[in-house]
């Protein structure tokens, strides 16, 4: 029998079934107050040898007493309020009888969330949970896993007394597990063959049907972690201006990189799923590298008027053989070694597709007007390298270093 502390007590517990022997001794309380149901009866005058059984301390006694009531009196034997006996007090004794006692004790238990202290005989904790199941409340006794991997409740009542069931629910599964004698929780983790973790939380429970008389052990899987996570840091784009260059002109100084951030989160799963995440760090692993461009800002000349075509050679007369024969011209002038790849650097950077949208296309930054002027067609920019250069040199034996004034400066060609 077993009550809640805010529950009133009778004045006698009402008959309980016997217990089997118990290997130990629960404690009793320093004073409880007697209650003795004195009965009007006359005790019998015959001797006779009874059995006494408290607690499962079993001694037997030859006595005089009549009644139940009289033998306690004169064995000393005091009932606190939530104790049991049985036969009843003010029973009447014959030789041969058994008086059994079971002394009450305090547990801590939650009911329907609330920790309540309860008061009990139950010699397990199982039969408090079915006990207290019957009586239509929810039972739960938590179990802790220490940090030197015991497990205790708050309950002092082995798991099951006398053998018993557990029903076990861990990982997904529900399995039912037979205990032999005192068996406490460890011992049923034994018998499952379950081992823990450090976070894990277990706690028992009475089984729907109490009847079915086992307890469940309900093991929830906790894990505490941690994570890291990477994201990247776009570059920033800096534009510079370079008075060197013409307008419209640009140039990548300094190719971007990205850059790398790296957060760290502790984590907490609950049988698999991720019940909490909390940011513990936060750091730049990576700095971005800005990207520069460069852009011109001199002014460009005007293109130059395109020039007469140069006016078709008089026919010679024939040279006779013994007159011989001489040629020769101008030929403007040879460039110097490499100059045409500076010239193009200075340019556009060397690129043969540049087309800024300023009217001025490829590596030397034809105007469409001069481009076609020395027989190229379509956009410049779409030109092979080779035959931008090559009319770059035609434009150059026309009209001169002129046509690139601020690189050709540069260059010492001026």
């Amino acid at each position: 029998m077993n009550q809640p502390e805010n529950t009133p007590a009778t004045e006698a517990a009402a008959p309980a079934t016997p217990h089997k022997r118990r290997r130990w001794m629960l404690w009793t309380a320093a004073a409880l107050v007697p209650v003795f149901g004195v009965s009007g009866a006359v005790a019998a005058q015959a001797h006779k040898t009874v059995e006494i059984d408290v607690d499962g301390e079993i001694t037997e006694v030859s006595t005089w007493s009549g009644s139940v009531t009289s033998l306690l009196e004169k064995e000393g034997i005091e009932l606190g309020p939530h104790d049991e006996i049985t036969p009843a007090l003010g029973s009447s004794l014959s030789s041969g009888d058994a008086v059994v006692v079971r002394y009450a004790q305090q547990h801590p238990v939650i009911l329907e969330g609330e920790e309540e202290q309860v008061w009990t005989t139950a010699s397990s904790i199982t039969d408090l949970l079915n006990e207290l199941s019957r009586a239509g409340h929810e039972p739960v006794v938590p179990v802790t896993l220490t940090e030197d991997g015991d497990l205790e409740t708050e309950v002092d009542l082995p798991l099951v007394d006398g053998g018993g069931a557990v029903v076990i629910a861990a990982d997904g599964e529900r399995d039912r597990h037979e205990l032999e004698d005192e068996a406490e929780v460890v011992d049923a983790l034994e018998v499952a063959e379950i081992e823990l973790g450090e976070h894990d939380e277990l706690e028992l429970t009475a089984e729907a049907d109490a009847a079915a008389g086992a307890a469940i052990l309900a093991i929830t899987r906790v894990e505490h972690g941690q994570e890291t996570e990477t994201e990247e840091i776009e570059f920033e784009v800096v534009r510079q201006a370079d008075s060197s260059l013409y307008e419209g002109t640009e140039r990548v100084t300094v190719d971007g990189q990205v850059g790398e951030r790296t957060r760290t989160f502790e984590t907490v799963t609950v049988d698999g799923e991720e019940v909490e995440r909390e940011l513990v760090s936060e750091e730049v692993t990576t700095e971005p590298v800005d990207r520069v461009i460069t852009y011109g800002t001199a002014e460009r000349p005007a293109p130059e008027p395109e020039p007469a075509p140069a006016p078709a050679p008089a026919p010679q007369p024939a040279s006779s053989p013994s007159s011989g024969s001489s040629s020769g011209g101008d030929s403007g002038g040879s460039a110097p070694a490499g100059v045409w790849a500076q010239l193009a650097q200075c340019e556009s950077g060397g690129n043969p597709s540049t087309n800024t949208g300023n009217g001025y296309y490829g590596m030397y930054q034809f105007a469409l007007p001069t481009w076609q002027s020395v027989g190229g067609t379509g956009l410049p920019s779409e030109a092979s390298a080779a035959e931008q250069t090559q009319r770059a040199q035609i434009l150059q034996q026309r009209a001169g270093w002129g046509q690139w004034p601020a690189c050709a400066r540069s260059l010492g060609l001026l």
